[in-house]
């Protein structure tokens, strides 16, 4: 009998094998905890952790001025002129408090309501983040007439604080470099999200002026211990903001290329039980609601118990007007919540000294006193509103109005579809080539341009996973379409019956059939605007879906390029002239040549044209459109998951994107003209 194989021995689990993480170390080994990613996100949220720090200054009253600096190599510098981080030696770590702040998690002046009585900061771990994932960092306090200096790498300081000079200025300078191996997408600033965000924070900060430079050519701007950059006169782009108006001034902006339906914008700014409320809206023609929320000035992507205090008044709040003036009648039924967002913006800002978060992002509160804050505080400023205001009261009312009698009509149509479908045992459209896996995550589904390339991509699919919807023509422009007439579209209607997750009030993303959801239109301007058409609908109809990272636009070649046997795809021009090259194509090969200015030995040019009759001639194929793809073409191209390129859509900026899509698609032609002339020379058109 053979001899039994010996146990391998246990790995050893004991107290030994708890790992624990001192410092910074645990921002190194997990990042993603404290910023949320290590991509572009992660990346610019370290430049709004140290603006933050400066932000509560000015909120402390402390501050009215920051700078916000891209340096060379990289580098980022936020200046302010605040009180400047103290540099005394802290009584508990025996070091100095600078030090202390931006070595240590969860240390800062935030924990104390004596030195801020509000802070978005309230982790106490930003500079701490940040220093940890900086190759380098330093920071300069102007304070009591000295001028200090730190300098750290990798979140570990070089000597201790210093007096480098002295100074008739007060404020703080940090500069960082984010460290490329924690970041590995690259140290690529988007001067675009960094102008907006700044922006934004401007208004909630009334009075503070925000300046944003892009210095990264201007050595001088890095080298300088001058608190603010304009003092050295720079010639370089940059962005000032400064607002009085606060709120009012923002909802204007966001709503520049609406037609508001009242003319006063609804502003309140109060104080009640230790939560400051201030919460501006304006209702515009538009179906689409847009509500921004803040607190402590930091922006709350998925809302909170501020939004839900809002929601609440503002429905309590028509209703009990509506059927005070008669607008609403007796046999009618209430407004609901979804009838009084229609075409609101709104931006609502919370201040409170004790505020709780869901994560570190901070992307959503939870302090449970802002629900009841707002909603008293609103409530109480719109009766008051809505009764010294009666024009604008009654276009707000008769808005609302149209909205519920809409929904009504949505829903019976919406209804009809469902119920047709149910009746029909969910029969799925006719036009649609479904995939034979029952597992969404495996599914793909093609929403391809045409009849022509629907008989292409369903020949040369993976009937497995994969299932194609061809669409006929341009879709309807769903921009400010209400359901019932989008349901009136065949082709949408075909849409949402194949993703199944119905639409509108019982969305449900858990029942859609396809985890990938790919548009392969043509690379043409109609292919373009098809797939802007499909890019709507989603975005406004869908956009978990997107959200989720279910959406790709796929990327078929432009050119099919053969020479003998073989073949090969270019996706730009320039892959085209690199393929040539490879394949040994001359120019002359594809075109008529040039004549010669010398004159070539007769021997010589026998012999060349010799070889060129012996070498197979090249041709190049330019594609239009997907249908001139035979099915085999099109699957090694476009539909095979081991060669094809897809580009998936993400949301990086959900406000900037739903203003382009106002632009883009809305009724507004002056603003859509303005948008193409500006960016026209950014366009790459194939026509």
């Amino acid at each position: 009998m053979a001899k039994a194989a010996e146990k391998a021995p246990k790995s050893a689990y004991d107290a030994s094998s708890i790992q624990v993480l001192e410092g910074l170390e645990p921002v190194r080994k997990r990042p993603g905890m404290y910023i949320g990613t290590t991509g572009p996100e992660g990346l610019h949220h370290l430049i709004w952790e140290i603006f933050d720090n400066s932000r509560d200054e000015a909120m402390a009253g402390r501050c009215d001025d920051i700078e916000v600096a891209l340096l060379p190599d990289g580098w980022v510098r936020v200046a302010d002129n605040g009180n400047g981080i103290p540099v005394g030696i802290h009584p508990k770590t025996k070091v100095s408090a600078l030090e202390t702040i931006m070595t240590t998690l969860h240390a800062g002046g935030k924990f104390d309501n004596n030195a801020y009585k509000v802070s978005g900061g309230l982790h106490g771990v930003g500079a701490s983040v940040v220093n940890a994932l900086s190759e380098e960092a330093r920071v300069v306090v102007h304070q009591d007439g000295g001028m200090h200096l730190q300098e750290y790498k990798i979140g570990v300081p070089q000597a201790k604080v210093k007096k480098v000079g002295t100074t008739s200025a007060h404020g703080t300078i940090t500069l960082f470099r984010p460290d490329d191996t924690i970041f590995k997408e690259g140290i690529v600033w988007n001067w675009d999200k960094i102008v907006a965000h700044l922006r934004q924070q401007a208004y909630l900060v009334k009075g503070t002026r925000v300046a944003v430079y892009d210095a990264r050519e201007h050595q001088e701007a890095f080298e300088t211990e001058t608190p603010m950059l304009r003092d050295l006169s720079i010639n370089a782009p940059s962005m000032t903001f400064y607002f009085e108006g606060g709120l009012r001034s923002l909802v204007a902006f966001y709503n520049k290329h609406q037609t508001p339906i009242h003319k006063n914008i609804f502003y309140v700014d109060k104080e009640q039980e230790g939560v400051q409320v201030e919460v501006a809206f304006q209702y515009v023609d538009d179906i689409t609601p847009r509500i921004t929320a803040f607190a402590n000035n930091t922006y709350n992507s998925e809302g909170g118990t501020h939004i839900t205090g809002f929601k609440t008044a503002l429905t309590r709040s028509l209703n009990t007007y509506g059927r005070a003036v008669n607008i609403i009648k007796e046999k009618d039924e209430n407004f609901t919540g979804d009838d009084v967002l229609e075409g609101i913006t709104a931006v609502v800002s919370v201040k409170l000294p004790e505020i709780q978060f869901e994560g570190q992002t901070k992307a959503k509160l939870g302090s449970t006193e802002a629900t009841s804050a707002v909603a008293s505080v609103f409530g109480e400023a719109l009766q008051a509103f809505l009764e010294e205001n009666p024009d604008d009261a009654k276009a707000i009312v008769n808005k609302v109005l149209l909205a519920l009698k809409a929904r009504k009509a949505a829903k019976a149509a919406k209804d009809s579809v469902l119920r047709k479908g149910a009746l029909e045992g969910m029969t799925l459209p006719g036009k649609l080539a479904d995939c034979q896996v029952k597992n969404a995550e495996e599914g793909e589904l093609f929403i391809v341009e045409g009849d022509s390339a629907g008989g292409s991509s369903k020949q040369g699919r993976d009937r497995r996973t994969q299932a194609i919807l061809p669409l006929r023509g341009k879709i309807l422009n769903v921009e400010r379409a209400r359901i019932d007439r989008m349901l009136a579209s065949a082709e949408i209607r075909a849409l949402v019956v194949a993703l199944g997750t119905a639409i509108g009030d019982v969305f449900d993303i858990s029942k859609l059939r396809y985890h990938k959801l790919i548009l392969a239109t043509d690379a043409d301007v109609d292919g373009a605007h098809i797939r802007t058409l499909l890019l709507t609908l989603l975005y406004r109809h869908f956009r978990p879906i997107i959200e989720g990272g279910f959406v790709y636009i796929a990327q078929p070649p432009l050119y099919k390029i053969s020479r003998g046997k073989t073949v090969a795809y270019a996706y730009s021009d320039p892959e085209k002239d690199k393929v040539l090259k490879e394949l040994g194509v001359a120019p002359s090969e594809l075109e008529e040549a040039e004549p010669s200015e010398s004159p070539v030995p007769e021997a010589e040019a026998a012999e060349e044209a010799e070889s060129r009759k012996k070498a197979p001639r090249a041709s190049v194929q330019r594609y239009k459109g997907l249908g001139e793809m035979n099915p085999s073409e099109l699957w090694e191209t476009t539909m095979d998951p081991a060669r094809r390129v897809l580009k998936r859509v993400t949301i990086e900026d959900a406000e900037a994107a739903d203003r382009i899509f106002d632009i883009l698609m809305g009724t507004d032609v002056a603003s859509r003209k303005s948008f193409i002339q500006s960016n026209a020379k950014l366009a790459t058109l194939d026509v």
